[in-house]
């Protein structure tokens, strides 16, 4: 079985109202990832928290980088750390 991670990453540019977040919470899910997704309020980010085998939170990684159509993705910033077994599931937050 594979070890799972937390991943906290923020991703900037234009990634609010380009549906990001329910994109984000479609593709963790077929990941088989817990967590969520939210805006921020600085109106041009979106905070993800995650958790689940690092191969696939590096997959969710990379689609966070491409995003929807229609978002312009400027930045990802990641952080790594050891899993806090808090989700249940994978939720868009508002």
């Amino acid at each position: 079985m594979p070890e799972n991670f937390h991943l906290r990453t923020i991703v900037q540019g234009r990634v609010q109202g380009v549906f990001f977040r329910a994109f984000v919470s479609r593709q963790a899910r077929a990941l088989g990832l817990v967590g969520y997704v939210r805006n921020l309020p600085d109106g041009d980010s979106v905070e993800v928290e995650a958790e689940g085998p690092r191969e696939s939170l590096e997959r969710l990684v990379t689609l966070l980088r491409a995003g929807p159509v229609g978002a312009k993705v400027e930045n990802v910033e990641t952080n790594w750390s050891d899993p806090t077994g808090v989700f249940e599931s994978f939720e868009v937050r508002h």
